[in-house]
């Protein structure tokens, strides 16, 4: 299946915004060894992916709220059909079904953005000025030119961490200004990829159904640390593209989970006051407290202390205690 109309439709999105940047009068030379208007160009291009799918995140969201409501049921199908893995599949996907929630639906807008990464791999790969066909996916060869020679900072978009010396002397790039460079980005991408996957988790808390909790530690640990050796192949452009997706990502999170907040669960409410300790708090197991809570510690009551006579001293009588009491009358 040839994915060329992917590359035409990213190159499309790409060059009409660097169009309207140079339009507007965004310098197309490089200041402080930056061309704005590529950059740009790289910035809106995921705005505008953003837009077109904020729909399909907001359906991602909603799918996810019928998840969690449904977490006590799947739990009671976990205990009725413990060892009994088919009988627990068929009920669940009926439960599901009945209920009208998709668990696939909670990674769709991340599998609809991986062709606009690829595609946007593939365009920014061939920025190579040998290059004999400039023109292809809708390019001119000035367009392709421009491209080529736009920089961050003075390292060309598309040069990327693990470049040979011909690639670096193709693209007249120093090596070690591209190493840093893409090196800082490839960091702040595995941070923000981390971010967005930690502040989902933060507020909907981990998943009941060990598969779909396997999906989460997946996401939040898996994909950043993939990412510190999968980095290096990747161009600054793309890199670029990621951070502003995940920034965007964060951004857009935020503003959805408050407009859905998650469904308090009758164990969240009553978790705080029944877990702790009333002497000393409990311990949070962790960073999301996953970890079991330390049991409440058992308080001994304090005998009264009574004052004995000293070793090889007297006792002596209490007068008060050893006086008759008075009568009455």
């Amino acid at each position: 299946m040839s994915l060329d109309w992917i590359y035409y439709a990213i190159s499309w999105i790409l060059l009409t915004w660097h169009s309207a940047w140079d339009a507007i009068g965004v310098p197309v030379g490089a200041v402080l060894g930056t061309n704005f208007a590529w950059i740009l160009a790289i910035v809106f291009l995921v705005v505008t992916v953003r837009v077109i799918l904020f729909p399909v995140f907001v359906k991602q969201i909603k799918s996810q709220r019928a998840m969690q409501a449904l977490q006590p049921k799947v739990k009671e199908l976990q205990e009725k059909h413990k060892g009994d893995r088919e009988t627990l599949q068929k009920e669940m996907m009926e439960l599901y079904k009945k209920e009208k929630a998709n668990p696939l639906m909670g990674c769709l807008p991340m599998f609809l953005q991986i062709p606009v990464f690829l595609g946007l791999f593939h365009v920014l790969r061939r920025l190579d000025p040998d290059k004999q066909n400039k023109t292809l996916y809708g390019w001119t060869v000035d367009q392709f030119q421009s491209a080529s020679q736009a920089k961050l900072f003075t390292a060309p978009i598309a040069g990327k961490f693990g470049s040979t010396a011909d690639e670096l002397a193709s693209l007249g790039a120093n090596g070690s200004t591209v190493k840093v460079i893409a090196g800082v980005l490839v960091l702040v991408m595995i941070a923000t990829t981390y971010l967005t996957s930690r502040q989902m988790i933060l507020k909907t808390g981990w998943a009941e159904d060990p598969q779909q909790r396997m999906i989460q530690r997946l996401m939040l640990y898996g994909i950043p640390a993939s990412l510190l050796i999968s980095g290096a192949i990747f161009p600054i452009g793309v890199i670029i593209y990621w951070v502003t997706n995940n920034l965007f990502t964060l951004g857009q999170q935020q503003w959805v989970l408050r407009k859905f907040p998650p469904p308090v669960t009758a164990k969240k409410a009553v978790a705080p006051a029944a877990s702790r300790n009333p002497v000393q708090p409990a311990k949070s197991g962790g960073l999301f407290g996953r970890g079991k809570a330390a049991p409440p510690a058992p308080v001994k009551a304090a005998a009264p202390k009574v004052a004995g006579p000293k070793p090889g001293a007297k006792p002596v009588n209490n007068p008060k205690k050893s006086r008759p009491a008075k009568r009455q009358g």
